[in-house]
C-alpha cells in the first residue's frame, strides 16, 4: 500500500505566519494590526470593538454561546463539530432582529433542527445555549432539538420521547407532551426529568 506523509507547514520568513504582507501589517487601528486582531480571543475582541456595534454584536453572540475562547483567526477545520454548529447558530441569530440594538431584520419564520448541540459543553455553556434557543423562539422561529441533556429537555415547550428503551428496544413514541406531562407519564425520560424540574 501507499503511505502518505503528513502535511508539512513551513513558516513564512517575511510575515512569520501572520499571513499578510508588510504593507498590510503596517496598517494599525487602536495600536493593533490585522495579525494582532486575528490572534485575539472573541472575549477580548468584544471589548476592543465595543464602540462598533456592527462588529461587537456578532462577537457578543459568539460569547453568548460559550465560544469566547476562540481566536478570530482560528482556521475553520480546527473547530469541533459542536463549535461549528454553534457558529452556524450565531450566524442565524445575528439575522434575528435584536430589539435592544435594533439591528438585524425580521427574518422569515425558520425551522432549526439541532442534533445534540450540547455535546462536549460545560454546564454554564449549556445554559447560554438554552438562552440562545429561547431567543430564536422569541424571534418567531421553531427549534427542534435532538437531545439527551435533561436541562435542555426541561426547557422545551414540547417533548417527543422515543423509547421505551434504547437501540432496537426503542424508536417508538412513548410520550408527546410538555416536560411536566412527560414526568407524570413516568417514562424513562420522565423519571430522569423529575429531579431537574423540581430543582
Amino acid at each position: 500500500g501507499m503511505s502518505f506523509l503528513p502535511d508539512v507547514k513551513v513558516l513564512c520568513e517575511t510575515c512569520k505566519g501572520a499571513r499578510f504582507n508588510p504593507e498590510t501589517q503596517a496598517v494599525t487601528w487602536r495600536g493593533k494590526n490585522i495579525g494582532d486582531i486575528l490572534q485575539m480571543e472573541v472575549d477580548e475582541a468584544v471589548e476592543f470593538f465595543a464602540a462598533m456595534p456592527n462588529i461587537s454584536h456578532p462577537l457578543q453572540l459568539l460569547k453568548d454561546v460559550g465560544l469566547g475562547y476562540l481566536t478570530l483567526g482560528q482556521p475553520s477545520p480546527t473547530l469541533s463539530g459542536g463549535e461549528a454548529q454553534r457558529i452556524k447558530l450565531v450566524t442565524e441569530l445575528s439575522k434575528v432582529r435584536d430589539d435592544i440594538t435594533r439591528r438585524g431584520q425580521k427574518a422569515p419564520h425558520t425551522l432549526y433542527v439541532l442534533d445534540e448541540p450540547t455535546v462536549g459543553l460545560h454546564m454554564a455553556d449549556v445554559e447560554k445555549l438554552i438562552k440562545v434557543l429561547h431567543r430564536l423562539v422569541d424571534g418567531g422561529h421553531s427549534v427542534v432539538v435532538i437531545e439527551h441533556d435533561l436541562d435542555v429537555i426541561a426547557e422545551a415547550d414540547w417533548v417527543i420521547d422515543l423509547g421505551p428503551d434504547g437501540g432496537n428496544a426503542g424508536g417508538r413514541v412513548v410520550a408527546a407532551a410538555t416536560p411536566e406531562q412527560v414526568v407524570a407519564l413516568g417514562t424513562h425520560t420522565g423519571v430522569a426529568l423529575q429531579s431537574v424540574l423540581t430543582r
